[in-house]
């Protein structure tokens, strides 16, 4: 398969930001099952072999009525009060799904933290710092970025903070 570039790639290379693309068939193109809750980031961990503890899903929530950014690992559960601390809210919920797709131009499943359509205030889990790479959708479903958590940080403008929790 031959990747194609997306807006989170190509603000990558604009900004000089060393980075590795990963293409995978996700579930949905190749017929596989589906539950009701899909977890791309475990399908794309699977296809990969890539350790879960390694790929990090990025979340909308509505952090007293303003969208915010939470990158965390996929196998862990977003901490919605730590999220809001970290953002100076006070009370956080994950954003409806649409409300997601029009603030950032991804689909969900395919949300990247690279390259929205307005950059939000964007928090990165804490415990991404331990790694020396991680993986983030490239804002397409089956396809990942693998990057230093640094040049996240500098890609997004994010801060970093424990907010996530086992699942």
């Amino acid at each position: 398969m031959a990747a194609k570039g997306t807006r989170a790639t190509d603000e990558l290379r604009r900004a000089g930001i060393p980075h590795r693309l990963h293409e995978y068939l996700s579930p949905e193109r190749h017929g596989g099952e589906r539950d009701e809750r899909p977890s791309y980031g475990l399908d794309a961990a699977a296809a990969l072999g890539v350790d879960p503890g390694r790929i990090y899903k990025t979340l909308v929530a509505a952090v007293d009525d303003r969208l915010a950014v939470a990158i965390v690992p996929v196998d862990q559960q977003l901490d919605l009060k730590a999220l809001a601390d970290a953002v100076g809210g006070r009370k956080a919920a994950l954003a409806d799904p649409a409300m997601a797709e029009r603030a950032t131009g991804y689909v969900v499943g395919g949300i990247s933290p690279i390259g929205q359509r307005r950059r939000l205030p964007t928090v990165l889990d804490a415990g991404a710092s331990a790694l020396d790479t991680i993986y983030v959708s490239a804002g397409r479903r089956g396809l990942q970025i693998e990057l230093a958590p640094a040049d996240l940080v500098r890609a997004t403008g994010a801060t970093v903070a424990t907010i996530s929790r086992e699942g």
